[in-house]
């Protein structure tokens, strides 16, 4: 998956000199491979800095501090559940990312991997007909309780009503959906700031978590997405779908230097099953695999 950016980074670092060219070829590789050109120019920048500092004469030892700059720009993401009382996730994004299927993913990875009973789904994105029976159809797929109401019903109505009822069964999980449409910025934001207002309002001391769900092969628009949705609500961590698909993965970095949002999941194909927690180093091995 990161073979593109990998392969050509690999090959500039078996080089020899560290004069202009080679930081200028650097960088160009990781503004082609979606780092975006202000994070590309910052860990170049970096990197001269300290190959300078530090007296540093061959590439191979210049690697060792790239490598540690790449995983500066990379917070650690996980979300761990409290068991005493309801968490709840927003599940952001445009149209088309896979929100709903991640929702799925999500729900079997808290139950499989941490035991976590009492899950349900609020179908709040309510301007597509096709999204709440989506998220029904996987839901009975899962056995996961679903609160939602007609197609054009207020998401704020609907979350508020998924909230009251999981806080009454105890439900430890709730995973809520949301509309992603952006062909209007101002009412998209309107909207989620409502949303946001009436979780925050009623989580009584729970754990509430904005994700945002991002397609990898998307590169630079992503990053213009998370922009936006980080505006309107603030998000706390990015699930990116489609990794399995994209030859780049810089999108990770620009995440992480622009904007500071970590990354918590990596979503590697259809199943449910195929949603990975993020890690760091691991994603740097990988990128400079062989390095």
């Amino acid at each position: 998956m990161l073979k593109t950016l990998g392969l050509k980074i690999k090959e500039l670092f078996r080089g020899n000199n560290l004069g202009k060219e080679f930081y200028e070829e650097l960088e160009d590789l990781l503004i082609e491979g979606d780092v975006g050109a202000n994070t590309a120019f910052r860990l170049v920048e970096g990197l001269r800095e300290e190959v300078k500092k530090q007296g540093l004469r061959s590439r191979e030892e210049a690697l060792r501090v790239f490598k540690q700059q790449i995983l500066s720009l990379l917070p650690s993401a996980s979300l761990p559940l409290r068991r005493d009382t309801l968490n709840v996730f927003l599940i952001l994004g445009v149209n088309g990312v896979g929100k709903t299927t991640t929702i799925a993913k999500l729900a079997y990875y808290y139950r499989m991997a941490e035991g976590v009973k009492g899950i349900v789904f609020a179908a709040a994105d309510t301007f597509r007909a096709g999204a709440i029976a989506q998220i029904d159809t996987l839901a009975d797929r899962l056995q996961v309780r679903v609160v939602k109401q007609l197609p054009g019903s207020d998401p704020g109505a609907v979350i508020y009503d998924a909230l009251e009822s999981a806080k009454a069964r105890g439900e430890t999980l709730l995973l809520a959906d949301t509309a992603g449409r952006m062909h209007n910025r101002t009412n998209l934001v309107r909207e989620l700031q409502k949303i946001d207002k009436v979780i925050t309002g009623r989580i009584d001391g729970g754990t509430y978590h904005k994700i945002l769900i991002l397609d990898a092969v998307t590169g630079q628009n992503g990053l213009q997405q998370a922009r936006i949705f980080h505006e309107a609500v603030k998000i706390d961590s990015i699930i990116l779908t489609k990794w399995d698909g994209t030859a780049k993965g810089g999108i990770i970095l620009a995440i992480g230097g622009e904007l500071g949002i970590p990354i918590s999941f990596l979503g590697v194909g259809e199943k449910v099953t195929d949603l990975k927690p993020f890690d760091p180093a691991n994603f740097v091995e990988n990128l400079l695999e062989g390095l």
